[in-house]
């Protein structure tokens, strides 16, 4: 049977499973040496990312998918079961580790503590086509990979991804969620981003880091300053083209349900050790696929007059880059590359403040964990 050791081994492991804005919504709850419950909340509350609790599960399927990866290093299989009763904006598993003669070490198991976002310029050399294979087998069956590699999509994707970026530097409701989740003069966060990390300059970050002070800053320097146009640049535009390719990752239908969204979560953690294995680098971009879906759903998301028809005009973009039926069933895009890792990353919280002694009353595990920032 499992032991304990077993047990926190893989939590350990576990806790590096990746997460909007390193917000790490999951706590552990340890039943016994083989029984562990994952308590998920979403941040549909404060983040403006995440209204329908969709960027929430995704990420709960990494960090099942990478539990599922750690297990197999303690010769463990891993039986998962979402609990139905549970409320909306809490989702939770039962998870169940027994011993499997069958079972080796997934050969992802070296890469989940090495896996991190590279938000700088990466090398434009072309994927081979054996890393191309390899990432598109870490999707398969369920999943398929568009990709958009010569310079001419490239650059498209870059334009587009400054677009959008426009019209998050723009919105209240986003600059709340930007001021709260950067960690200023810092290399490493446990908790947040730091802003070593964004890729930008030192003098972009410092003038940053004054705007962000305030939203009538924002506001000022956007509409005399051109206050969106160096962060653009350095973190959307210029970063858009130097890469390999971007990609899209396709759900094999359009996802609907908490278990289509979280099943696209553990491709996602697949395709993303898969590259960092290949020892390529790789950076999210899913802010255009969050904001289509609102719009599709009609699902307000800004009070800034003018800001949703803006995004319209960059979300018919993305479909006339991709097509109409490959937008909905897109689950998670980014950019791909070689190059040297990132300097500067997200860390993760203690085991210990991961985890409960209890299952949580509904409405208490935010609460429960050991915030730095406010939200």
């Amino acid at each position: 049977m499992p032991t304990e050791h077993n047990l926190r081994a893989i939590l350990d492991l576990a806790r590096w499973a990746p997460s909007g804005d390193n917000t790490q919504p999951w706590r552990f709850e340890v039943v016994d040496a083989h029984h562990v419950v994952v308590h998920g909340f979403d941040t549909r509350g404060h983040c403006v990312y995440d209204l329908d609790g969709h960027a929430s599960e995704l990420s709960l399927g990494t960090l099942l998918e990478t539990m599922a990866i750690a297990a197999s290093g303690q010769g463990l299989a891993m039986q998962a079961r979402r609990r139905s009763e549970a409320p909306t904006g809490r989702p939770t598993f039962e998870l169940r580790f027994t011993p499997d003669a069958g079972v080796r070490p997934d050969p992802l198991l070296g890469s989940i503590e090495r896996r991190s976002v590279q938000r700088r310029a990466m090398s434009t050399r072309r994927l081979t086509a054996q890393e191309k294979r390899a990432l598109e087998a870490a999707v398969a069956p369920h999943g398929r990979v568009l990709w958009r590699e010569d310079f001419s999509q490239r650059l498209a994707m870059a334009r587009l991804l400054s677009a959008i970026a426009k019209v998050r530097l723009s919105m209240p409701e986003a600059y709340r969620v930007h001021r709260d989740i950067i960690e200023w003069k810092a290399r490493f966060s446990i908790d947040r981003v730091p802003d070593q990390a964004l890729g930008v300059d030192a003098v972009t970050a410092r003038l940053m880091r004054f705007v962000l002070g305030s939203w009538e800053r924002v506001r000022f320097f956007n509409r005399y300053l051109a206050g969106t146009a160096a962060p653009r640049l350095q973190m959307d535009l210029l970063p858009g083209v130097a890469c390999a390719a971007h990609f899209v990752l396709l759900a094999s239908r359009e996802p609907r349900t908490i278990d289509d969204h979280v099943a696209a979560g553990r491709a996602v953690q697949r395709f993303w050790l898969t590259a960092t294995h290949l020892g390529l680098n790789l950076q999210p971009a899913t802010t255009p696929l969050i904001f289509g879906r609102y719009l599709r759903e009609q699902r307000p998301f800004t009070t800034q007059p003018g800001l949703e028809a803006e995004t319209a005009r960059a979300v018919q973009r993305l479909e006339t880059l991709l097509g109409p039926q490959a937008l909905r069933q897109a689950v998670f895009m980014g950019r791909v590359g070689a190059g040297p890792a990132a300097r500067s990353r997200s860390l993760r919280l203690p085991l210990q403040q991961l985890e409960v002694v209890r299952a949580q009353p509904s409405g208490s595990a935010r609460e429960q964990r050991p915030l730095s920032r406010a939200g």
